[in-house]
Parts: C-alpha cells; structure tokens; sequence
C-alpha cells in the first residue's frame, strides 16, 4: 500500500518550530514536543482553522395517537465564500395539515412546495443570477405571495383541506418570516425562549380578549380550532415579520404536536442541554412522545453562529 503524503499543515509548523526527530526526519504528530507557537505558525493555523457556520438539523414523529403523517418540512441553506459571492441564504418552513383522508398530508405538501418552487426561483436562483437580491421586490412581498400561492393551489387541489405554514427566509443579516396558523417559531438563546409568531386560533384569540387564561386555553375543547390557515379561502391575510439574524443562538421550528405537549420552558432546557443540534431535534420529539404523542410531531433547528 501506497504511503499517505504527509499533511503540509504539519510538515509547515514543523519546518517554523525547527523540528525533527534525531533521524533528522520530520516526526509524527504523535512524537510533537509541545511548545509555543511562533507567530507565522499561529497565522497558518489560523488559516486552516473551520470558520464557525450556521448548523440546521430536523426531526419528525407520526406521534403515538395518530395512523399517518400530515406535517410536511423542508429546509436549505447556502453559504458562500469569496468576494463576488452573493449573500446566505436560508429557507426553512413547517406547515401541519389537517382535514383527514390523506386531505391534510397533501395540503401541507403542496403549500411547501408550492413556497420552495416560488422563492428559490424569485430570490435563491437571482442571487447567482445577478449576485444581488431582487431589486424589484422587497423580501417580504416575494415571502407573502409565495404564501398566497400557496393558499390558491391547495384551495384549488384539495377541497376541505388545510394546514399552518410557517416560512423563514435568511438572506443577509436578517430574517423574514411569514406565518399563518398555529405552528411557532422561536429564537432560543441561553437565557430565554422568545415566540416570534403569534397562533390563529380560537383559544389565543379568546386569551387575548381576556375571556380565558393561558391555563383554560391548555385544556379548552377548542384549542385545535383555526381561525386563519392556509385552504379555508382565496383570501388570505399572511403575518410577516423581518428581524436581525440572531447570533449565538438558535431558531426553532415546530408543529403544535411539539410545543402542545412541552412547555416552552422544557423546550429550551433540552435545546439548551444537547450537546449537537441532531440531538436536541431528537430530544424534543422523544419529549412529546413520551408526554403522550397526541399529534404529528415536526421540529427544525437552525443555530447562528456569534459574528
């Protein structure tokens, strides 16, 4: 077998520190006497060094009450290094369907393609096309008639369905989200867990009326009740939103399946608690199962670095 060629990293440092063994070959790493770096060496590690990059990872459960899947997710993200290189750019969205006989898994399935198909063609696909974002469009129009697509196509295809839709896109140092129904997103940093979309339903609805609590609203026959998502009409009224990117802290996608059974509290000691972000995905879904797994389970995450 052909001998591996020795790392030039190594065999750099070893020629700045004046290194060999008394062969007068260069040694392994494992015969390195340690030893302050000199600063030419210090550079060159510098330059080899991983830049730190956002991390995503998903996970999803039928849950342990329901006989199939109507939660659809999809995320991407892009970075680019060089210096005519467009932007990053992320897309993540979680849509939960509801309506029976295969109505709710097709509704959530359409709604996302139908927003993945618009914006990577209306923003992904112009950033390398002319190395800017659309000029003639701001970011959250192309995010709410994506939605409104969306919304149409499902009317459309599948009468009687529906589903939630929660989309972010990251481009820049910012992010836009775009929100109908009663799936969440949060930003969870070290200290806190913040709810960035606000639920369509009748329960919220009620609480911030006054006429129940937060308590009431956890146990309320209606809780599932929608007063606003995607398929219930032509027209429809999309929040949208744009924030800073966060930094050295973590976007959280869910489904109610998810944030329905654990506490927000819970949540963000397990996100907090795992030592990668797979595990924390993982953490979260065996959490609600094992709070009884009521509903179809979809969780994404997606860590900003510190700039």
């Amino acid at each position: 077998m052909a001998k591996p060629a020795a790392n030039p990293l190594l065999r750099a440092l070893q020629r700045l520190l004046g290194i060999s063994d008394k062969s007068g070959k260069t040694p392994g790493p494992d015969s390195l006497d340690t030893a302050p770096l000199i600063p030419q060496a210090q550079e060159i590690l510098a330059a080899e060094l991983p830049q730190k990059r956002m991390l995503v990872a998903s996970a999803q459960s039928t849950g342990l009450e329901r006989s199939h899947n109507e939660d659809s997710l999809f995320f991407m993200h892009s970075n680019s290094q060089g210096q005519e290189l467009p932007s990053d750019f992320g897309l993540y969205i979680i849509a939960d369907g509801m309506g029976g006989h295969r109505a709710g898994e097709l509704a959530s399935a359409i709604s996302v393609n139908t927003v993945v198909n618009y914006l990577v063609n209306q923003i992904f696909l112009q950033l390398y096309n002319s190395g800017t974002e659309s000029e003639n469009q701001p970011l959250q129009e192309l995010v709410k008639e994506a939605m409104e697509d969306s919304n149409l196509n499902v009317v459309e295809k599948v009468p009687g369905g529906g589903t939630t839709l929660t989309t972010v896109v990251f481009l820049g140092s910012h992010i836009t989200i775009g929100h109908v129904g009663d799936s969440r997103a949060y930003i969870c940093s070290d200290d806190s867990m913040k709810q960035l979309t606000r639920d369509h339903s009748l329960v919220e609805r009620l609480c911030e009326l006054g006429q129940i609590t937060v308590e009431e609203a956890a146990v309320h026959p209606q809780r599932n009740v929608l007063y606003r998502a995607i398929g219930q009409g032509a027209n429809l009224e999309v929040d949208i939103a744009t924030y800073p990117a966060p930094q050295d802290a973590t976007l959280v996608l869910c489904s109610d399946g998810l944030w329905g059974v654990v506490d927000d509290e819970m949540m963000h000691r397990i996100i907090t608690d795992a030592p990668d972000l797979q595990q924390a995905c993982n953490d979260l879904v065996f959490a609600a199962n094992n709070a009884g797994g009521p509903d179809n389970i979809s969780v994404i995450l997606v860590y900003f670095p510190p700039s």
